[in-house]
């Protein structure tokens, strides 16, 4: 099927051939009164109010008071390229979200048919907001046991940080452990907070940069924003026990790249800096490398491999990763 091409600027604007016309009518005409123009033209005055319409939709014919002002088209034009330019963008933009979507609503809409199952329950969980958070991290440590794993990324900042710390020194001095992954620049920004953890017994590592909040307490609750980030809420709280455990492994993943810190080296968390070193050491890291990950001296880190092979009763690093492994350290 053939397709009309546009033959001008004005008809590839959409304009018929006889708004075209009448612009090029009334273009000379600019700045005279409407009556004038309509004398010019010989039509009524409603008359050409009609048929200017167009032009004045698309801003190539203006009124002015009384007077027909018609600006140079390259303006006109350049300023319809500009606004159909942000239309588009914001169409794209539009269409980019609901393209996201997409898979969400296919993903909700995939189920298996009911002769394909022969039992289905909903996931133990759920997506809230609001209520008291305090009160229900009390509540989740009652009713679980097991380690308390941490990423805060930013949670010095938040006003219950002192009401949390109490919670987490009740349940420690119960007997459970606590581990918790920062930023770097906690280092900087809230070293008393970490201290403060650290003196509870909290064992304590840093990265570069964390995703999310989140935290898990044993094999029985989990707690992270939706979307992941450093929102409060809406907060997904899981208790499905293989999506804890998914979620601990990833824990897990992120602890083993984190760097432990050795001023906040309390009793308890000696272990921990313990097989840092020897993961350091199995890797074939060299001193300098350890020292500046872990902000301490050349001279210290030295120091900690010679005790740790005194530990081991080994001459060789190598040998200090062998017996390590013989020992379950790694």
């Amino acid at each position: 099927m053939a397709v009309d091409v546009p033959s001008s600027v004005l008809t590839s604007l959409g304009l018929t051939r006889e708004s075209e016309r009448l612009y090029y009518q009334v273009a000379p005409t600019s700045g005279n009164t409407l009556d004038e123009v309509a004398r010019l033209l010989q039509l009524g005055r409603d008359e050409l109010l009609t048929q200017l319409i167009p032009l004045r939709d698309l801003g190539l014919v203006e009124l002015v008071g009384e007077k027909v002002v018609v600006p140079p088209m390259a303006l006109v034009v350049a300023d319809l390229v500009r606004g159909e330019a942000s239309r588009a963008s914001t169409v794209a933009s539009r269409l980019d979200a609901l393209a996201w979507a997409v898979p969400h609503l296919v993903a909700a809409a995939t189920r298996p048919a009911e002769t394909d199952v022969s039992d289905t329950r909903p996931i133990e969980g759920e997506l809230s907001s609001g209520g008291n958070a305090l009160a229900l991290i009390g509540q989740m440590l009652r009713t679980s046991r097991g380690d308390m794993l941490w990423l805060r990324p930013d949670a010095w900042a938040m006003p219950r940080e002192s009401a949390v710390s109490q919670l987490l020194a009740e349940a420690m001095a119960g007997g459970r452990k606590s581990r918790a992954i920062y930023p770097v620049r906690a280092l900087h920004e809230a070293p008393e907070a970490l201290r403060t953890r650290a003196r509870l017994g909290e064992q304590i590592r840093v990265i570069s940069e964390l995703p999310t909040r989140m935290f898990i307490l044993g094999d029985a609750h989990a707690v992270l924003p939706e979307p992941l980030g450093y929102a409060d809420e809406p907060r997904v709280h899981v208790r499905q026990r293989s999506v804890v455990a998914a979620l601990t492994h990833w824990f897990e993943q992120l602890w083993s790249t984190a760097t432990p810190v050795p001023a906040f080296d309390t009793g308890e968390a000696r272990p921990d800096l313990r097989r840092f070193l020897l993961e350091q050491l199995v890797a074939g890291a060299q001193d300098e490398v350890i020292a500046r990950k872990l902000g301490i001296s050349l001279r210290t880190v030295r120091r900690r491999i010679a005790a740790l092979m005194t530990e081991l009763g080994v001459d060789t690093r190598f040998q200090a990763g062998v017996e390590a492994v013989r020992r379950g350290w790694l």
